[in-house]
This record gives C-alpha cells, structure tokens and sequence, in this order.
C-alpha cells in the first residue's frame, strides 16, 4: 500500500492552532493541576469555544464528531487524504499531548466517547449526538482488558432500554455530558450482545461513586460509575439494534479503529516533548547529536537519543498510517492495534530514559519530564494493554480467531 507521508495544507492549521494552545495554554499551568488533582482547569472553557467555532469551519480539529460531518476534500491523485477527519484529530492530539496529555483529556467535547460515536452512529445518531462531550465507558470491576466480559445489562421495555452495572476508571466520566456505555442486551448470546449506548451523564439512575487518584494524568478526572435502573429511549443504541451472532461485537469494536490511532497520538506527542527537553539540556552541556556519524562514536547520551528518536520516527508513521487508512475507510484494526503497541512502548522507554539521562533534575518537579514519565504510563494501559495489542496483531498476521489463539 503506498501513502503519501507530505501532509495536506489544510491539516497545517491545525497543528498550528493545536500548537498554539498547547504552548500558551497547557504548559504554563501543567504542572499547576498536576498539584491540584481533581480541579477542574477553567483555562479550558475558552479553548473548547474556539475549537467549536474552528470545527464548525473545519479549520482545525475534528470537532465532536470525530470529524465525520465535514465534507470531504476531492481526491488529488494517489495516496491523497480523501476526508482528513481522523488525520485532523490525531494531529490535534499529538500537538496538545506535547502541552499536556491530562488537559488535552479534559478539553470539552473532545472525549474518547465522541470517537465511539463517529465510529459507529447512524447518520440520525450523528445529528443528535454530534455536539456532546462524550465519556466512554467499557472496563468493569469484573475485567480489564476482555472487553467480551462485559456484564452490564441493557434489558429492552417497551420503547426504553434499562441499564444497570457499574463502569470503573471512565475518563472525563464526572465532567463529561454523555456517557457511551457498553452493556450487553442478551447474556446468553456472549460477545455478539455487546452494544454501545449513548446516556446522558446528568440523568435519573447515573451515580458518579467516586474519582480515582492515580499516577499521571491527574487533572483527568477518572471516574467510577454506577447505572442502576437507568432508562433511555431505545434509539440511544448507536447502530444497528441487530445481534448478530456471525459478525460477533465487530460493530461496538469497530470503535478501537479510532480511538486506539488517538492514544498513540497522544504517546507520540508526549515522547516529543520529552525528546525535545532532552535536546536542549544536551545543547546546553555541550553535547553534539551528529547524524553523519555512528552513534558508537559519540556520547552515550547522544546516541541514546538518536535511537530513541528513531522509536519515536516509527511509533508516529504507523500512527499517521493508521488514521490516513480510517480517513480513506480502509480496514485499519491491525494498523491501528500496531500504532497504540509501538507508541505506547515507545513513550514510555523515551521518557523514563530522559529522567534517567537527566539525573537529579529529570527526577525532581524543576522540570515536567518527571509528570510526563508518571503521564506516559497509562498511554501503554488504556484502550487496550500492551498485551493485548500484541495479541490482535498475532492473530491478525497468522489469521486466527480468538478461540485459536488466547
């Protein structure tokens, strides 16, 4: 398959807009809620207005909907981007990690949920759930990374589906406006049952239990959430209302398609920020990195960085050719399991052996290369773990179902 790696003009807007923010924005008050974890960053408010307005003209970002709505560009031969809805939003997400990955995660209206709901909503759906801040919801206190295991029961009465089960670690999931819910309609059926349901966070039945204190991304609020009795209109089902055994939960799955493209991009920016502090710290003692010569030849600490530049080169055009193929809706699951397996090893690597290279200031909070090590982790954990991206890769390239190869 070729790919054409020089990026459309119009997708320059929006690394300039995304850059923009995130060095005006983001980094001055980074390390601010990192301290205050759980407060919600009002900085944001203005920014999530403006990429309204941009979305709306398609300038910058992907908008809520993950992009879907904006028209598509005409064809410019082969290997042209025909949509550039995911391209816009990975480039977003790459350039707003780079600021801060916690803060591009509280951004209103631009949650994971918002990519379920591009991935999967009739256009009707589109139209109704197009503008939300969308949370999303699928691990259980059950299971972590078998999103087959789903317990959460959508049981159909009358013109309603009633919901109750509980959902642990939902990002977004106490400031969020909607909740994509994963639950099961037939228990019975296993894995074919599976839907996705779109409930409004503020709504009879929904109770946020707790927030979770974690390592990284503290100012992401990370909630639990239970659902009990909840009802909803029976057309809040995202898709077809179909179980079909044969196709399995392909539809619900189809949303990793998205969203896992976006985690890499946020590992991809991250490791960026991390790479580019360790260059200027080399700069600065003196420390030259020389690409015409082996890295056997120069200081440790620039041939850390030169192979480490090289994993971050990698972990980004697999990211870029992950959404460039959901851009032109080409099956993507294996590219897109490939891109959140690489970048997620990648910025962890990356910005652990930055805090190590920097010695005492990597460790201390003088510089963010500490919060970004702590920040990166979650990047190889959530929208599935390293495992099982290998996993989904494994069986992809050897041709396996998931009853032939655990």
């Amino acid at each position: 398959m070729s790919i054409n790696l020089e990026l459309p003009k119009k997708l320059h807007v929006t690394i300039d807009q995304a850059h923009q923010a995130a060095a005006e924005i983001f980094r001055p008050i980074s390390r601010k809620y990192d301290l205050r974890e759980h407060d919600y960053p009002v900085e944001l408010d203005t920014l999530a207005s403006l990429y309204d307005g941009l979305a709306e003209t398609g300038q910058a970002g992907a908008g809520a909907d993950g992009g879907r709505s904006q028209k598509k560009a005409k064809p410019e031969g082969e290997g042209a981007v025909v949509n550039g809805g995911n391209m816009q939003s990975v480039l977003n997400v790459m350039e707003t990690s780079w600021g801060d990955v916690g803060l591009m995660l509280s951004i209103p209206y631009q949650g994971l949920g918002n990519s379920a709901i591009a991935a999967v909503a009739t256009d009707e759906q589109l139209e109704r759930f197009g503008k939300v801040w969308a949370a999303m919801a699928i691990t259980e206190p059950s299971f972590g990374s078998d999103s087959a295991a789903v317990s959460t029961t959508a049981t159909l009465d009358g013109d309603e589906y009633v919901i109750n089960g509980e959902k642990i670690f939902v990002t977004a999931g106490s400031r969020a406006t909607h909740i994509v819910v994963w639950a099961t309609v037939d228990k019975s059926l296993g894995r074919a049952a599976i839907k996705s349901f779109v409930v409004p966070r503020d709504h009879p039945g929904v109770e946020v239990v707790r927030l979770e204190h974690k390592l990284g991304i503290r100012v992401s609020d990370t909630a639990v959430i239970r659902f009990d009795n909840c009802r909803i209109p029976k057309d809040n089902l995202l898709g077809s209302p179909e179980v079909d055994t044969k196709k399995g939960f392909g539809g619900v799955m189809q949303t990793f398609d998205n969203t896992r493209p976006l985690v890499a991009g946020m590992a991809v920016g991250v490791a960026r920020a991390a790479l580019e502090e360790l260059r200027r710290v080399l700069d600065e003692a003196g420390i030259e990195v020389d690409y015409d010569r082996p890295a056997a030849d120069q200081h440790a600490a620039a041939a850390e960085f030169i192979r480490m530049e090289s994993d971050f080169e990698a972990a980004y055009l697999l990211t870029m050719r992950a959404a460039w193929m959901a851009d032109n809706k080409q099956p993507n699951s294996t590219e897109a399991s490939m891109s959140k397996a690489k970048a997620g090893r990648v910025v962890n690597d990356i910005t652990n052996k930055v805090v190590e290279l920097l010695g005492t200031f990597g460790y201390s909070e003088r510089l963010l290369v500490e919060k970004w090590a702590r920040d990166a982790k979650i990047l190889d954990i959530f929208e599935g773990t390293q495992q099982i991206q290998n996993l989904i890769i494994a069986r992809r390239v050897l041709n396996k179902s998931s009853a032939e190869l655990k």
